[in-house]
């Protein structure tokens, strides 16, 4: 049996309290050999005598242990007193680490405290020497700086690097003599002296130059542009001697204004030696009866009276290619004996005006460093006097003028380049343009009304062979429109008004102003035929060429790249068919009308169409975007192409 747990059970201290004791038993009750021990019936006192009894043999049994092991015990004794004085000299090793590791970190704190003061030292002495080297640089003129301003042409390179230096050292000076800096008197004497130096040679560079505009045959744009180049010349001047700046701007306006004005003065009256003799006058109005007339349709006496109320080909002076084609150069005109209607000078004129207003306009901006209201009044300081002297011509023009579409035809010129200036962004025309449209507009309303009221004035039975044409145009318009299709339309029309051409010159003059109308009809819906006609075999390479066209005008021929499958489909279906296509195009033309010539003249004018679209696709083709393209080498060649019409274009 186990032996009682009594340990807790201490009768003989001083403290004993029933209370506790009470604990103690009913918790040794509660032990398990205790139960055991009392539902088995064992006497307790025997068990308690075991129990101690055992323990005196576990005592006597520990006490041996520890005597067999008493060497051990020592050796461990004397082990851990060695330890604890190691342990106790490591422990002093460390304090005095400690103490220096503290003495350490204060040094370095130290340390880090004058490295900071010295790179603050270091910063400011940097800082220091920069401007004080920078100072330097900018007081030291160096030799060669005086010896290019001294002996160097102006034109040369070196010449303008080392005014650009003086320059500077000028500006600098300026800053240190408002700072009272007593280096700047050391250098002062030097740069002023360069100063003049420079200023006299840049002087006489700049007025040789101008003087130059004045030798006959001179093309001032060369000397210009020469001053361009060196146009930092004025700015010099303008910053550091504005006397001679004044003299500079003043001596080139006066020159340039003279030569502008006998140029336009001279070039003016040499245009009008190549207008037409007859211009209309007072009496070639609409319902101004002409006296060598014998009939309604008896030829004019004036030699070009038609030209008067017809516009013909006087519209082409606003075509972009004429608009802004080359002046006319007046003695080759004579030489040619040429001449013009008075829109054809104008432009001619005006379009001079243009091109010399906007290129002086910029020259003047760029040279002379002006802007917004200041490069308008030094415009009109060089330009003036001649914009006053077109003037002066136009209204005396305008005053005995009576030719309405020459004057409504100037007055488009007028604003076509207004739009061009606008366009190049030069204002200094502006104010010209508005003052001519201010003498051509009134003009204009001042004849309208003339004529009609000549219109008004004239006898009602002088102008029924007018109303007869009226008549028959509209019913010929009127029968047309009964065709279902425009083809049809066209081919009835073009007949009418073939036949109707016939019987007009028969009875008038080839060119009065009823055969040039009906020319004019008859050209224009012979046109339209050749479209309509060619769009039905060839349609697909006509829409291609015109929508590459546009393209490439907005540049963005790029969108086509992709279209390979359509342009092999195009190329190799022109191929195959086109003879038989125009084969069929020729005979169906010729059944179509009754005149022989109008039809050929029809035919001829299709093929031709015909070829300008195809040298149009060929343009296109040999464009980068589709030069990969490898049914590009199945493209016909212009020239075989060329021949192979011949062959079907019928002869008269």
């Amino acid at each position: 049996m186990a032996p009682l747990n009594l340990g807790d059970l201490d009768l003989t201290t001083d403290e004993f309290i029933l209370d506790e004791v009470d604990i103690h038993i009913q918790a040794n009750l509660e032990d398990d050999l205790v139960k055991e021990a009392l539902k088995t019936g064992v006497d307790l006192r025997q068990y308690s005598k075991q129990v101690e009894d055992e323990l005196q043999r576990i005592e006597q049994a520990s006490i041996k242990d520890y005597i067999k092991e008493s060497q051990n015990i020592a050796s461990l004794h004397n082990q851990i007193t060695a330890c604890d004085s190691i342990l106790e000299r490591m422990e002093g090793m460390l304090s005095g680490f400690q103490s220096d590791l503290s003495s350490i970190s204060s040094e370095i704190q130290t340390l880090q405290q004058q490295s900071v003061s010295m790179n603050m030292r270091l910063k400011n002495r940097q800082a220091v020497r920069s401007h004080l080297s920078q100072l330097v640089d900018e007081l030291v003129v160096p030799g060669a700086m005086i010896q290019v301003i001294l002996e160097s042409p102006v034109t040369e390179q070196e010449f303008l690097e080392q005014l650009h230096e003086l320059n500077n050292k000028i500006n600098f000076a300026k800053e240190l003599s408002f700072r009272e800096t007593l280096a700047c008197s050391d250098i002062q004497d030097i740069v002023d002296r360069l100063k003049i130096k420079a200023v006299t040679k840049i002087r006489e560079f700049i007025l040789q130059k101008i003087y130059s505009f004045r030798k006959p045959m001179t093309n001032y744009q060369i000397p210009q542009n020469t001053l361009l180049k060196y146009r930092f010349f004025y700015q010099f001047l303008l910053a550091n001697e504005r006397t001679v700046a004044k003299e500079i701007r003043d001596e080139y306006v006066d020159t340039m204004s003279k030569i502008y004005y006998s140029y336009f003065k001279s070039y003016s009256g040499r245009l009008l030696k190549v207008q037409y003799e007859e211009v209309a006058d007072k009496d070639d109005l609409m319902g101004v009866e002409d006296t060598a007339k014998k009939g309604f349709f008896s030829k004019p006496s004036l030699k070009s009276r038609n030209t008067i109320f017809t516009l013909g080909q006087r519209g082409a002076v606003l075509s972009p290619a004429e608009l802004e084609g080359p002046i006319l150069i007046p003695h080759t005109a004579q030489r040619g004996d040429c001449r013009y209607p008075y829109e054809t000078l104008f432009r001619s004129q005006h379009y001079a005006l243009l091109d010399n207003g906007c290129r002086e306009f910029l020259f003047l901006s760029d040279f002379f460093m002006v802007a917004g209201n200041s490069a308008l009044d030094l415009f009109n300081s060089v330009m003036g006097k001649t914009l006053s002297l077109f003037l002066k011509s136009m209204s005396t023009y305008v005053s005995d003028c009576y030719d309405s579409i020459a004057v409504f035809l100037c007055i488009h010129i007028i604003l076509r380049f207004r739009a061009i200036t606008n366009k190049r962004t030069i204002p200094a025309l502006d104010k010209y343009w508005d003052a001519v449209l201010e003498l051509l507009w009134p003009r204009f309303e001042l004849i309208l009304e003339m004529n009609i009221q000549s219109i008004r004035n004239t006898d009602p039975q002088k102008l029924v062979g007018i109303l007869q044409l009226v008549e028959v145009e509209n019913f010929v318009l009127k029968m047309a429109a009964e065709f279902p299709s425009r083809r049809d339309q066209l081919i009835f029309l073009i007949n009418n008004y073939d036949m109707m051409l016939s019987v007009l010159m028969e009875r008038a003059a080839d060119d009065s102003k009823e055969v040039e109308g009906f020319q004019q009809l008859l050209q224009a819906r012979s046109q339209e035929f050749i479209e309509e006609i060619l769009s039905s075999p060839f349609g697909g390479m006509i829409a291609f060429v015109k929508e590459s066209e546009a393209l490439t005008e907005k540049g963005q021929l790029d969108r086509l790249k992709n279209d390979e499958a359509r342009i092999t489909q195009l190329v190799r279906g022109f191929s195959s068919t086109w003879k038989q296509s125009v084969e069929a195009l020729s005979q169906d033309v010729m059944r179509s009308f009754t005149n022989f010539k109008n039809g050929t003249g029809i035919i001829q004018g299709a093929l031709t169409q015909l070829i300008q679209y195809y040298h149009g696709f060929h343009k296109v083709l040999a464009q980068p975007t589709f030069r990969s393209l490898a049914v590009r080498s199945e493209l016909i060649n212009l020239h075989h192409l060329m021949v192979e019409v011949k062959k079907h274009k019928p002869n008269f």
